[in-house]
């Protein structure tokens, strides 16, 4: 669900599978990610993955670091609520590659399915992250995208994956995914100023910053000392076509 109400999906049927490079100093990382363009009934036919989405989700919101929502101390968030959000309209999950080339192109469409990939690893070790991809605005203005504010933890991620390139790659292949589900343009409503990673890297991509919003989000402080007013910054991109 959003602001407007029910969000009607913008593609028919599933996307093809791609392959995304990602771009380390470390030669030990991972070589590359395999997007998967999945529903929530097509996600709920992996045992246990949405439960796992929604952990990881549920533990940043409570975080207070990064995304508007709030849970109250004697709140929980639950999966049924996580699923309604989050699996609104169209989602990208990201699995990472155990094996192959650094020297591949970006977007290559990948033969091998999302069971394939996992291989049978836990969702901890082998989900690199993921993304939704909804209107932000209803009716005729339904063509401009919007994503979640973060791109590790993406977009949504587990700790054990931050600082591993994933990021990168997740980025980049909004750019792909975007415009084939029928978007014509992005608009992120918040990019907290704080998070500075992300402001780099969708500067990095060509997203512009449309205008500042003071004292955009309450957030808690990294230290854990309380909670601070943060301003944010508003993103947009059209397109290529």
């Amino acid at each position: 669900m959003s602001a407007y109400g029910a969000i009607a999906r913008a593609a028919s049927g599933p996307l093809p599978s791609t392959t995304w490079l990602v771009r380390s100093k470390d030669p030990s990382a991972n070589p590359s990610v395999t997007l998967h363009h999945l529903t929530l009934q097509t996600a709920r036919q992996q045992p246990g993955l949405v439960e796992y989405l929604h952990k990881v989700f549920a533990d940043e919101l409570e975080s207070g670091l990064t995304y508007p929502q709030e849970v109250g101390a004697a709140s929980e968030y639950t999966e049924d609520q996580f699923a309604a959000y989050y699996f609104a309209a169209d989602v990208i999950v990201a699995v990472a590659s155990t094996s192959g080339s650094k020297d591949g192109a970006d977007g290559e469409v990948s033969a091998l399915g999302f069971t394939a990939v996992v291989s049978g690893r836990s969702w901890e070790e082998c989900i690199a992250g993921c993304y939704y991809v909804k209107p932000n605005y209803p009716g005729r203005s339904s063509h401009v995208g919007d994503v979640p504010r973060r791109v590790h933890l993406p977009f949504l991620g587990s700790t054990s994956q931050r600082g591993r390139g994933f990021g990168g790659a997740l980025a980049r292949s909004y750019l792909h995914y975007a415009p084939r589900l029928g978007y014509e343009a992005s608009v992120f409503n918040l990019v907290y100023v704080n998070n500075v990673a992300s402001v780099r890297l969708w500067e990095a991509l060509g997203f512009e910053k449309a205008g500042r919003i003071p004292r955009a989000g309450r957030l808690k402080k990294a230290d854990g000392s309380g909670e601070e007013f943060v301003d944010a910054w508003v993103f947009y991109k059209k397109f290529d076509s």
